[in-house]
């Protein structure tokens, strides 16, 4: 940093920072996407009604869409640095406001792959917890790793907030108005976004929260697609960049892409209803706050390597045991389940986007972009391939017992990570 661009002051009173309200925004945009998530869950026993879609069908839609959410990420985050925070995000609503509402007029099952699987999924990919990590790197100084496990958080809390209004929208009005629901909620952010969101502090005059230093505001960075690539080049380069892939490709695949897909239908094979089990992952999403806040707090203060390990040999656990405690009505073992697998849900995430921000730097949030599609991807195929064994099976719990394995596996690759 130069002395054109950093000049030292004295600190810099911290009450009504509006890098707090940059953050409160992020979140809420954030929330939205994470709405979408909820849906596909819950949408399966309609379109299977509507339509005599097969679960593998609607699972590969909902693959596509994980996808591109993944994919999206990196190149979002390159994007961030050309056209700016204000500019990207109201796009992204714009595109998954789109892409909930055309699905409302589909007819064949190559429609709902085009338009939830890629529209609502680049959409949402550039609201993803890379937005969070790029916010966090311009306005933070101090306490980056608790902010990044508050916008972490922020899509949980949209399936927390969504899900029991969206399953009783889909229960008493059917299913296209809960895309409805979710296409305006999108729209609605948008007027947020262009009266609180800046590029940088030093656009509003300040610096970042707990920083001595001002910083100017960077000129924008051409070549974002370009960008992207290179960064990826040189990380693939590198032992950590492919071992914290690999473990979020397990992370995606154990959460994502199992349970907000699959939970609900696999809880009402045992004949649970669905309102009580989108309520049972909305208690996750609950707990899954207080988790990933915490796992921000405790990576400010822990070894990153360590904590991921530790997350994945727990999480682990908890897939082993839920074929056991799987009842057609709520017990306390079930209980207890929602409360320890939301804490550990995205509290992963920390810990990855601080471990990135160690061996890359200033191009951090593209890297870990480029994890998240590695996340999103595992959480593509568990989508996919959990959907095909209950159908060749009948039964989820292969699939809960191949997730516990993979887990357990993660543990270890987290821990070769160099620090």
């Amino acid at each position: 940093m130069t002395m054109s661009q950093a000049t030292k002051l004295p600190p810099q009173p911290v009450a009504g920072h509006r890098a707090w309200w940059v953050v409160a925004v992020t979140g809420t945009a954030i929330v939205v996407a994470g709405a979408c998530s909820t849906l596909p869950g819950i949408l399966q026993g309609p379109l299977r009604q509507d339509f005599g879609w097969s679960r593998g069908t609607i699972g590969l839609a909902v693959s596509v869409n994980m996808v591109l959410y993944g994919l999206t990420a990196p190149y979002a985050a390159a994007l961030l640095d050309r056209f700016g925070v204000r500019r990207v995000v109201t796009t992204a609503l714009l595109t998954v406001a789109a892409g909930a509402g055309l699905t409302t007029t589909m007819t064949a099952a190559w429609q709902f792959t085009l338009l939830w699987g890629l529209l609502a999924g680049a959409g949402t990919g550039a609201l993803s917890t890379t937005l969070g990590a790029a916010v966090t790197d311009r306005w933070f100084d101090r306490h980056k790793g608790l902010v990044t496990g508050v916008l972490s958080s922020a899509s949980v809390l949209g399936q927390m907030v969504f899900l029991p209004a969206l399953s009783w929208i889909i229960d008493h009005h059917h299913w296209r108005p809960a895309l409805v629901t979710v296409a305006l909620a999108a729209l609605a952010v948008i007027p947020l976004v262009v009266l609180v969101l800046r590029d940088h502090p030093a656009q509003v005059g300040q610096r970042p929260y707990g920083g001595a230093v001002f910083v100017s505001t960077p000129a924008p960075v051409p070549g974002a697609a370009r960008r992207t690539l290179a960064v990826v080049r040189q990380a693939g380069r590198t032992p950590p960049f492919w071992l914290l892939a690999g473990a979020f490709a397990v992370c995606g695949a154990s959460t994502n892409g199992i349970m907000w897909s699959h939970f609900t239908p696999a809880a009402h094979d045992h004949g649970m209803p669905v309102t009580t089990a989108s309520t049972l992952l909305a208690g996750i999403g609950v707990f899954n706050v207080a988790g990933t806040v915490a796992a921000g707090r405790l990576t400010d203060r822990l070894d990153a390597r360590r904590l991921l390990a530790v997350f994945f040999t727990l999480r682990g656990t908890l897939l082993l045991a839920l074929p056991l405690i799987m009842t057609a009505t709520v017990r306390a073992p079930m209980l207890a389940f929602v409360v320890l697998f939301g804490l550990l849900d995205l509290a992963t995430v920390p810990p990855a986007v601080a471990l990135c921000r160690v061996h890359w730097g200033e191009d951090s949030a593209i890297v870990f972009g480029w994890t998240n599609a590695a996340h999103q991807l595992g959480a593509a195929l568990a989508a996919f391939l959990a959907g095909t064994a209950r159908d060749a099976f009948g039964t989820y719990d292969p699939v809960w017992l191949a997730l516990a394995a993979a887990c357990a596996a993660a543990a270890p690759l987290s821990l070769a990570i160099e620090h």
